[in-house]
């Protein structure tokens, strides 16, 4: 399974773009501020109703004051583009679903644990303690003739994701079982076996489980169990997929609980009646699978291409047993997949040079671009019976808005007009570049001028470098790049080998060089940019977030060159790396096998920074957050120390935070407000 390593999350870093200026803009609009970060408006998870007349989507708001996430439910006519408000005051809305019939709204949100709500109603109930008193994820559904939402299921250890049957008379769904020591965690006795965990866990995990209850709300019932998993404890859940005929329900099996042997994934289905469940394709590295629509045999499902973990994610379809990429021709990274109505192609998404694209597969015959103009998709889309397409888009000069596609190849319609503070700043001027690299690649990235630019004169310059390595600096709109570009730097957005976006060649090219190639390709995109003869080469910075971080050190530590240095998350030791983060296993596709056999240990150690720091002379800032699982923050304790014993000006801010970049508005912020201010100290 291709998973994105080191990418940046939350309402961060989207690699940004902007426009020209016109005179009179100049002379009214402020640049973008910081904050104007606060006023930004997060889209998520659009779902068009089957007959597409209707979107549901989750609109965030953000609470500077008291630091939290505003999330609600709203639903916005095509016609008319008018939005009404679902739901207020819910906590961890997710997983939006139209029933079939397109009468009811399921969700997930946030309830209080099963025991706690019998002793609300009077019944007797279990003493609730610990982490299981805690409200739960469970699943509601909404009608939408009016009236509240009810909620279907009372699960202990709540619900990750459901699925309605196609008659809309059951709701499939996903949760995670009891701890199998769960009797001797209640004496205080919570020691475990350490295996394919990471060194953030405090507890031992039990694997995830597939359940059937009615959607009207019922008992549920159990229909897998065992050792093997339907969820691992990082990344999203794969949803269950019910054949057309109601009879079968298809799921990713995992080897275990924990991410580490997650490459290991397979398709199984299990009869909705119950019953033992059968393999249904055997390809290792599946994910995200879904039935055909009104068919019990065709399936689709993401894999890397050919099993090898080093090639962007292809499009399996399958029946009786024999699966076929049908996504051969592209040789590039799908990010996501949707079947059209007609069940004989589907619609794609992923990144295409600098831009995020929609692509129309036909199962037999050649992908077809859909021209979006010059928005860029965000997210996975939605398809709705009659064809009709939503999708949060970006262009850039705007942030996320909601549109829609009435049809496969029809133009873009945008409904939504939340994030309109951007429409009223001076943004940077963008531009897509490119350049031959190291070894002949065709190579590109994303230029963003200052705000101010004035043709002959030369300018400060930083480099943001995007995470993954598999992801792709694109043009859409970003907070940190129009900070930097206001403040009056070029900002240089270069992609490497391993990103998406040229190609499963590129991708591949950082199998056992992971530090050295896409480095030189950094390099070159630079050289490409100074050629414009617009940057002070005495005034260039770099800086990145996750796998953009790890490359700052990198390049710190083999060039030269530069005058300031952000290194945010980064992994600085790939051994250490290896031996404590949830990656593990993940790591290992990098170099061919693990660091503490001999035959691989040497390049291990030689494509790890921390082995270059004593030649770091830029001044960097170090930030990340504590519990990183992702990037420990180990990796940065050592990078700090390196550097501060070698005489380095160097600070290091650490956020109080169990994610791989700060989720909330007041650290986010906090983050761009330390990042631009150190390159301007230092490169102004």
């Amino acid at each position: 399974m291709q998973s994105l390593r080191f990418v940046m999350l939350g309402v961060a870093l989207v690699l940004a773009a902007g426009v020209p200026a016109q005179a009179g803009e100049q002379a009214v609009k402020p640049p973008f501020q910081l904050s104007d970060v606060r006023m930004m408006v997060r889209l998520s998870q659009p779902q068009i109703a089957p007959d597409g007349k209707r979107i549901a989507l989750i609109v965030t708001r953000y609470d500077w004051k008291t630091d939290q996430s505003r999330p609600r439910i709203e639903v916005v006519d095509v016609a008319s583009g008018k939005a009404r408000v679902l739901t207020w005051h819910r906590k961890g809305i997710n997983a939006l679903q139209w029933s079939h019939d397109g009468t009811r709204l399921g969700f997930i949100a946030e309830a209080p644990a099963p025991a706690a709500v019998k002793a609300e109603g009077g019944k007797s109930g279990a003493a609730v303690t610990g982490a299981d008193a805690k409200p739960k994820p469970q699943v509601f559904v909404l009608p939408m003739d009016g009236g509240d939402a009810r909620q279907i299921t009372q699960t202990p250890r709540g619900v990750d994701v459901f699925a309605w049957s196609p008659h809309d008379a059951r709701i499939a769904y996903i949760s995670e079982d009891a701890p199998a020591n769960a009797k001797a965690l209640a004496h205080h006795d919570g020691a475990f076996e350490v295996t394919d965990g990471n060194f953030q866990l405090r507890n031992a995990l039990a694997p995830w489980h597939l359940w059937v209850v009615a959607s009207s709300g019922s008992k549920a019932v159990r229909l897998t169990e065992g050792s093997y998993s339907l969820q691992t404890d990082q990344q999203g859940t794969p949803y269950p997929a019910w054949s057309a005929d109601g009879r079968t329900i298809a799921f990713i099996r995992y080897p275990g609980p924990y991410w580490g042997p997650s490459f290991h994934s397979i398709v199984d289905v299990v009869a909705a009646a119950g019953g033992t469940p059968r393999t249904l394709s055997d390809q290792q590295g599946a994910m995200s699978v879904q039935y055909a629509p009104d068919s019990a045999t065709r399936y689709a499902y993401l894999r890397p291409r050919n099993g090898d973990e080093n090639n962007g994610n292809a499009v399996y379809v399958g029946a009786n047993g024999h699966d076929r990429d049908v996504t051969a021709d592209l040789a590039r990274n799908i990010d996501s997949y949707a079947w059209m109505p007609d069940g004989r192609s589907l619609l794609l998404s992923g990144e295409l040079g600098t831009r995020s694209v929609l692509w129309l597969q036909p199962l037999h015959g050649k992908a077809r671009v859909l021209d979006l103009g010059d928005v860029d998709v965000q997210q996975q889309p939605s398809v709705a019976r009659d064809g009709a397409i939503a999708f949060i888009g970006s262009t850039s000069t705007h942030p996320d808005e909601l549109y829609v596609l009435r049809r496969a190849g029809a133009a873009p319609r945008r409904l939504t007009d939340l994030n309109s503070i951007a429409d009223q700043r001076l943004l940077g001027r963008t531009q897509s570049i490119d350049w031959t690299g190291p070894g002949g690649f065709h190579e590109d990235g994303v230029l963003v001028y200052p705000v101010h630019y004035e043709a002959g004169r030369r300018y400060p310059l930083v480099l943001v470098i995007h995470g993954g390595p598999e992801g792709a600096s694109t043009v859409v709109f970003s907070p940190l790049t129009q900070l930097l570009s206001a403040a009056g730097f070029l900002v240089f957005e270069p992609n490497y080998r391993g990103s998406t976006n040229l190609g499963d060649a590129y991708q591949h090219a950082i199998f056992r060089d992971t530090g050295e190639g896409p480095g030189q390709d950094v390099m070159a995109g630079l050289a490409a940019v100074e050629k414009l003869g617009i940057v002070d080469t005495n005034r260039i910075g770099v800086s990145g977030w996750s796998y953009g971080g790890y490359m700052t050190a990198w390049l710190t530590g083999h060039y030269d060159i530069w005058k300031a240095a952000v290194a945010g998350a980064a992994l600085t030791d790939w051994v250490m790396d290896y031996t404590i983060a949830y990656y593990q296993m993940g790591d290992t596709y990098f170099f061919g096998g693990s660091p503490w056999v001999a035959k691989y240990r040497d390049i291990w150690r030689a494509q790890s920074p921390i082995a270059y720091a004593q030649n770091v002379k830029a001044p960097t800032l170090i930030m990340g957050d504590v519990g990183d699982a992702n990037v420990p923050l180990v990796n940065s304790y050592e990078w700090y120390h390196a550097l501060r014993d070698n005489g380095v000006a160097v600070r290091f801010i650490a956020y109080p935070a169990d994610t791989h970049f700060p989720e909330d508005i007041v650290q986010t912020t906090d983050v761009y407000r330390r990042w631009v201010d150190w390159m301007k100290q230092y490169l102004h």
